[in-house]
């Protein structure tokens, strides 16, 4: 659900004029939270749905709003600092930052369909 929600957000921003440069590096964006895994779950941060809102201003600054599966999480140190050096190193992002969040807390009806298969819950 999460996944359609971030989708839906992105699309949505897509046909607004003038935001062309920004609407390419956000997909750029999704395209790295795609490549960061929770060591615990073999699915992308993506895909679980943690990642809550990305945001690109017209400086190319990102920040990337974001929770963990719990606050308890034992990937809390590790997780969100490799998110924001992930995002940092996509060309064109003059600043990166990582706003780690709980709410809404994460549930696991957050996770995208795709998700939810890789790990038969269903």
């Amino acid at each position: 659900m999460q996944d359609t929600i971030n989708q839906a957000q992105v699309t949505a921003q897509e046909s607004q004029p003038g935001q062309a440069g920004e609407q390419s590096l956000k997909e750029k964006v999704i395209e790295v939270m795609k490549t960061v895994f929770d060591p615990e779950i073999p699915v992308n941060v993506w895909e679980l749905g943690l990642v809550y809102d990305i945001r690109v201003d017209a400086d190319a600054a990102v920040v990337v709003q974001m929770t963990l599966t719990s606050p308890m999480c034992p990937v809390a140190g590790s997780l969100p600092p490799e998110v924001e050096q992930k995002v940092r190193a996509i060309p064109g992002v003059t600043s990166g930052k990582v706003d780690l969040v709980w709410d809404p807390p994460w549930n696991p009806s957050m996770m995208s369909e795709a998700a939810k298969l890789q790990l038969n819950m269903y």
